[in-house]
């Protein structure tokens, strides 16, 4: 357990302006639990806050799938009722907004399975970022479960219409080379040399102006409708801001000088 993270289901890491958030529950295949889902917006508010994270990496533990969904054995206990139920549901949606309106680049790095609620976690994030031996799946209508709204609208937005009916209607599993030709997934790469990749395209973004890649990320979710996402007037607000700060001064010095920028974020 980390200073950032108030379960040990969920390790914490942050080098070189990227911030890990590792799921590690092997004991449950790496299935999210209430803890879980209850811990995830606090490390979220954390990691936004910190001038040293940049970028958020959301993935598994060494060895280990990027998340199987809920735990199940929570089903007959904490959501054996429609009061239990409902609070479960407010611990998910909580939890796909702190991912979803995170100020800071969020990358789902996937590998193994990605299922219910995982499937929710990576649909939340910016960019999905899959290893070839991944299976996508929403197994709602095997369990009798019915997703709220909200929930529903993310994986839809992710997933589009189409692909989003097929998955709930069929339970089935869709491969990640179907996941990757439908759009969900942004880069399909081989297993070998995953995690090494996901470093790079993180320090990538890291590398660049933060005030700029927030105030692309709220324009292109209010383009897309995504839920939660910023008004017209917020995002004209965060353009503004780019343009009267020291990093828009600092590009194009480095343009001119022909030289790598160095941003502060500010």
């Amino acid at each position: 357990m980390t200073s950032l993270s108030p379960t040990s289901k969920i390790k914490v890491e942050v080098a070189d302006h990227v911030a890990r958030i590792l799921i590690d529950n092997a004991a449950r295949r790496n299935a999210f639990d209430y803890e879980m889902w209850r811990a995830l917006p606090k490390i979220m508010r954390a990691l936004d806050e910190r001038d040293d994270a940049r970028v958020i990496v959301l993935g598994a533990a060494q060895g280990l799938s990027f998340c199987s969904g809920a735990d199940i054995s929570e089903f007959s206990t904490l959501r054996a009722t429609a009061d239990g139920g409902r609070a479960y549901e407010e611990a998910n949606l909580a939890a796909f907004d702190a991912l979803a309106q995170a100020a800071k680049p969020t990358i789902a790095a996937i590998g193994g399975f990605c299922m219910g609620g995982g499937v929710g976690l990576a649909a939340s994030c910016d960019l999905r970022i899959a290893r070839e031996d991944s299976v996508f799946a929403i197994p709602a209508g095997r369990l009798g479960l019915g997703y709220p709204p909200k929930a529903m609208a993310y994986v839809t937005t992710a997933l589009g219409a189409q692909t989003a009916m097929e998955l709930f209607f069929t339970a089935r599993r869709l491969s990640a080379r179907e996941a990757f030709e439908r759009g969900f997934v942004a880069r399909l790469l081989p297993s070998e040399g995953f995690d090494e990749a996901i470093t790079a395209l993180a320090a990538m973004i890291a590398a660049n102006a933060p005030l700029t890649l927030r105030a692309a990320k709220a324009a292109i979710r209010a383009a897309i409708r995504a839920p939660g996402a910023p008004t017209g007037e917020d995002c004209a607000r965060l353009a503004a801001v780019c343009f009267d700060s020291a990093d828009f001064e600092e590009g194009r010095a480095a343009f001119l000088g022909k030289r790598e920028p160095k941003f502060s974020g500010r």
